[in-house]
């Protein structure tokens, strides 16, 4: 058949639903990511977010996390993410914590570095059945670490994976790694299963290209599959971009079912849009 008799396949009816494609856990909407503030002890050079010391709070607010966690179930949330900035900064910590767990499973991420006095003791008094621990951990040495995230940080983030883990917490340690090197990864898995953390719970990402970050994976609304995020100025696309005007999807939170779903109906047009143009683009 030559180039001028090539024949085009016309497809009719609705095309699949690029959501009830993905596994459950991952369709837009099921997990539920709250950014509950964004100054943080900690100035990384690769955070996502910008944060820092010196970076204003705007927190998400007790209240409003009161009325997110309320609406989530019956929006198709199975899973509320909170994180900053850091979130141990806030002194109403305990009760954000207490109104997603009384809704939903949560996982609380925090770098496990501000453990002491009145901070300790709002730790100690949080729910272990439906709350996870996620603790930032980048290496198994102290040097890949530090070198992102401050001096005397590696040994810090291992002492509060100790101190969770001694509470009785379930815990997760999230790695960046910021090179190719696949004899890091091994290292570092191996060192966390010394420590007691299981493989489901150890999280290993590449750098992204977000923030602070001058380097690292591309990721936009286009290329990636969506997390519905909210933080104080609206809803997010990803937790990567929650300080990035292109993924900013609408500043209207409320209704929360209303805003998740333009989410999702954002999600199904890129993809079918892309599905599309994957059919009909020619090579010749």
């Amino acid at each position: 058949m030559t180039a001028d008799e090539a024949s085009i396949t016309i497809r009719r009816g609705r095309p699949p639903d690029p959501i009830t494609a993905l596994p459950p856990a991952r369709r837009p909407g099921a997990r539920l990511w709250l950014y509950t503030n964004f100054d943080c002890n900690l100035a990384c050079d690769y955070c996502c977010a910008r944060s820092s010391p010196q970076t204003a709070r705007r927190a998400l607010g007790v209240e409003r996390v009161k009325k997110i966690a309320k609406a989530a179930p019956a929006a198709g949330v199975t899973e509320i993410l909170l994180t900053g900035g850091e979130p141990f900064m806030l002194p109403d910590l305990d009760e954000i914590v207490a109104a997603c767990t009384a809704a939903l499973p949560t996982t609380l991420l925090t770098n496990g570095m501000l453990w002491r006095g009145h901070r300790l003791e709002m730790l100690q008094a949080m729910p272990r059945d439906r709350l996870t621990l996620q603790i930032s951990l980048d290496s198994a040495t102290p040097d890949p670490h530090d070198s992102h995230r401050g001096k005397g940080t590696w040994a810090k983030a291992v002492a509060g994976i100790r101190t969770a883990l001694g509470e009785g917490f379930t815990v997760r340690v999230a790695a960046t790694l910021t090179t190719d090197d696949r004899s890091e990864e091994r290292q570092l898995r191996s060192f966390l299963d010394a420590l007691g953390i299981a493989r489901e719970n150890q999280v290993v990402r590449p750098l992204a290209h977000q923030g602070a970050a001058d380097t690292g994976v591309e990721l936009t609304v286009e290329t990636l599959v969506p997390e519905v995020t909210i933080t104080a100025d609206g809803v997010y696309w990803h937790p990567v971009g929650a300080d990035d005007d292109e993924q900013l999807v609408t500043r209207d939170i409320f209704p929360l079912d209303a805003a998740i779903d333009l989410v999702r109906e954002q999600y199904r047009n890129y993809r079918n849009g892309a599905d599309a143009a994957a059919r009909t683009f020619p090579c010749a």
